[in-house]
């Protein structure tokens, strides 16, 4: 599966509500927006899942993208 068709399935689990609040959802779209290239909405995607981590191992990990990101 395509990175492409990997985010347009995030993206339809967003729109679906039903992973609402979960930090996972975000930071899998950002995954993905990463290895398309697209580093300002990863970046986005990454923030939104730190304000949604409830660790500070996942919100370390995430910060470690968000950098990988240049944003």
């Amino acid at each position: 599966m395509s990175a492409d068709v990997k985010a347009a399935v995030a993206g339809e689990l967003e729109a679906s509500g039903q992973l609402a609040g979960y930090h996972l959802l975000p930071a899998t779209k950002a995954d993905m927006y990463r290895r398309l290239g697209r580093a300002d909405e990863a970046a986005a995607c990454y923030r939104e899942a730190l304000g949604l981590a409830s660790t500070d191992a996942e919100r370390r990990y995430l910060s470690r993208r968000l950098e990988e990101t240049g944003a």
